[in-house]
């Protein structure tokens, strides 16, 4: 199942417009996204919010992830400030999955976002957390902050706008979105024989794993007779019908 560094912003000194900070909001977007991503069978870390970029790349470096996903709101150069609206989703020019992403993306965010035709994927060559991750990386900038209407809208959509990047890893990696539910437990009920743990809800799924009978698995997501599991580190789908809640 695929494996997401998440990479919220760490800097509190960049000021909103009325209050907060872009870490505390990043934080809070990061926050919601949890939910839609564990229901959804995505595995995620978070960065240490005390460490700097620096400290983010070499963490996402140091373990093996699919995406390295960076959660940024912009400011306007100074003699602009408050003037400029716009979504920025930045990719590294010579990766087509990051590029790919990218395009992802944007396109979702312009459903939600007031003005549509100022989303755009954006190739970057000095953007670290872009262009020195060794996962498929973008550095999302979702809006202005400096911008009242930009970080009023940042601020009262927080729910949408996570729920939509998740969508948007959901299609880049080809899974289904699920929409959050409790976590709840249930025990493999099969006639002895393992329980095949897949990597799409399908008999067609690769087989990532099995599940013993009686073993006790976290559900956090369900689909068309599947749920999203847990057990022994491993995360996929299983079918229902063998899961006794």
């Amino acid at each position: 199942m695929p494996k997401v560094f998440l990479s919220p912003s760490t800097q509190e000194w960049n000021q909103y417009a009325t209050e907060g900070n872009e870490e505390l909001y990043m934080n809070r977007l990061a926050d919601r996204m949890e939910p839609y991503m564990r229901s959804s069978g995505i595995q995620y870390v978070r960065n240490d919010p005390d460490r700097n970029v620096t400290g983010a790349i070499a963490d996402s470096n140091s373990a093996y992830y699919d995406v390295h996903l960076a959660l940024h709101s912009n400011a306007a150069p100074e003699q602009l400030s408050g003037k400029l609206r716009g979504i920025d989703i930045y990719f590294a020019p010579n990766s087509q999955s990051s590029e790919r992403l990218a395009n992802i993306i944007a396109n979702n965010l312009k459903s939600i976002y007031p003005l549509p035709d100022k989303v755009s994927a954006v190739p970057t060559t000095s953007l670290g957390e872009v262009t020195q991750t060794r996962a498929t990386a973008v550095l999302c900038e979702l809006g202005y902050h400096d911008n009242y209407a930009d970080e009023a809208w940042l601020k009262n959509n927080l729910n949408e706008i996570a729920q939509n990047l998740v969508q948007s890893l959901c299609d880049y990696f080809g899974i289904p979105f699920i929409y959050p539910s409790a976590i709840r437990w249930g025990t493999v009920t099969t006639d002895g024989s393992g329980l095949n743990l897949r990597s799409y809800p399908s008999t067609t799924g690769g087989i990532i794993g099995s599940l013993p009978s009686g073993a006790v698995v976290m559900i956090s997501g369900e689909t068309n007779g599947w749920y999203v599991v847990s057990y022994n580190g491993l995360t996929g789908y299983a079918s229902s019908r063998f899961i006794t809640i």
